[in-house]
């Protein structure tokens, strides 16, 4: 579905970007004034005001006709939801984190458990507007004459430029989402299920809208199988006392089932940040009675991982047990289906981080995307990781995971720490198609350069 709609006159937000851009100095590095982000590497800290982005947090349009809406770049999906589920409708793809906004899901990707399907983000972009190095904001299509940006965009983490207006498909929904939580005891058979499941779009004779799973163990892990539906009944809810991830568990031979409205499932992982929230004691029972509700969210858990790294509160309570500061390994790769039972296999024996959420993923159509080249009419398995381990030599952890899921033929997400050689980044990431674009459109370098951006912290 392709269509190109009239380029409108700038708004009031995009002429306010587009004067702090040109208020930088030429010297210096360009990059957002943001307050929040949902990025897990370090960056280098920056004396430049940053882009105004106030003017560019909204909803413009939500055109039920024809299930699309025009929305502002640094909108939140939250913000994006509440705007659509009240028609009907959702975007195709929901990333999991209530303040990811849309131009961060399509620079950096996003994933969610209707990705078997509807691919990832940028994919449901039919065009968009994006503020260049060039200190201009031009429209790009799949088939304009900004098409090479319009296929660069994805993955480049705001190093080609940023997002003002983005044009992209919904779908229909219901009101509730029906869950079953299959419990499988090899993992072998669990990515058998999956196969199954993206291929018929249906499992034990009911179809399937959504599909994602959690490890705990190599004999115990999860398939979540969900559909929409209008059917009534007594509905769930995991924003107070009770933990969704928990939910999931059982000893039960039939599927655990459960009923969520569709606003709840799609933030039933934000509550409580998966299960991140436990490191902040808030899965604690006493705790979470006091924990306010307000608070409970991957945003306010953020800031507490955000101070953590600024005063270093976790390496010296390391240091005084005499131990050196672990390791951070917070990442999520994508593998392909016939090599996950694989990886697992070997993370579970190499890794001591528990759960993993897994995502199959496949791409909507034929059309691939240079800096993130997944293979059309292959399925992949997100894998996510979301703790750290004891220190030693420092990202050895992580250097061992991109070793194996380069072994594998599978890359891995850039908005957490990278260890990549300049020469092997360059061939995961699209090194050819990227130094074309960059010349093209930020001659200057008034971005950092990704690889800058992903591994040296720029």
């Amino acid at each position: 579905m392709e269509r190109t709609l009239p380029t409108p006159a700038l708004t009031a937000g995009e002429q306010r970007l587009l004067d702090s851009f040109a208020a930088i100095p030429a010297t210096q590095r360009v990059r957002l004034a943001k307050r929040t982000s949902n990025l897990f590497r370090e960056r280098t800290r920056s004396s430049s005001p940053g882009l105004d982005t106030s003017g560019l947090t909204g909803v413009r349009v939500v055109d039920a006709g024809t299930r699309t809406a025009v929305v502002d770049g640094m909108c939140t999906y939250e913000d994006l939801v509440a705007a659509t589920l009240p028609r009907g409708l959702m975007p195709l793809v929901v990333p999991q984190l209530r303040t990811i906004t849309l131009g961060g899901a399509v620079t950096g990707l996003g994933i969610e458990s209707s990705s078997f399907r509807n691919g990832l983000p940028h994919e449901s972009v039919l065009e968009m507007d994006i503020l260049t190095g060039a200190g201009e904001i031009v429209t790009a299509t799949p088939d304009n004459e900004h098409a090479d940006l319009f296929r660069g965009f994805p993955n480049s983490y705001g190093s080609l430029g940023y997002a003002t207006r983005l044009v992209i498909e919904l779908e229909p929904v219901l009101r509730h989402v029906a869950l079953r939580h299959i419990r499988f005891h090899d993992l072998e058979a669990l990515c058998a299920a999956i196969g199954e499941v993206v291929s018929t779009r249906e499992h034990d004779g009911e179809p399937v809208d959504f599909v994602d799973g959690v490890v705990f163990s190599r004999d115990e892990a999860y398939l979540t199988v969900a559909r929409h539906t209008d059917e009534g009944g007594r509905t769930s809810d995991y924003t107070g006392q009770q933990i969704f991830y928990r939910s999931i568990q059982h000893d039960d031979l039939e599927p655990r089932r459960d009923l969520l409205t569709t606003h709840d499932y799609l933030w039933r992982w934000d509550t409580d940040w998966f299960w991140c929230s436990r490191a902040f004691g808030a899965q604690n029972p006493r705790l979470r009675r006091l924990w306010p509700r307000r608070w409970r969210r991957s945003s306010a858990y953020w800031k507490l991982v955000a101070l953590d790294q600024r005063l270093h509160v976790s390496d010296r309570l390391e240091a005084r047990k005499g131990n050196p500061p672990r390791e951070r390994v917070v990442q999520d790769v994508e593998v392909p289906l016939e090599h996950t039972a694989e990886f697992l296999h070997w993370f579970l024996d190499s890794v001591p981080i528990e759960p993993i959420w897994l995502c199959p993923l496949r791409l909507r159509g034929e059309r691939t995307w240079d800096l993130y080249p997944l293979e059309p009419g292959t399925t992949y398995v997100n894998v996510g990781f979301w703790s750290s381990v004891p220190g030693g030599e420092p990202g050895a952890a992580n250097r061992a995971i991109e070793r194996r899921v380069g072994e594998l033929d599978g890359h891995k997400s850039l908005y957490s720490e990278s260890f990549y050689s300049r020469e092997d980044f360059d061939a995961l990431y699209g090194g050819d198609a990227y130094a074309v674009l960059k010349a093209t459109h930020d001659p200057h370098g008034r971005f950092p350069h990704l690889y800058d951006k992903a591994v040296r912290h720029a």
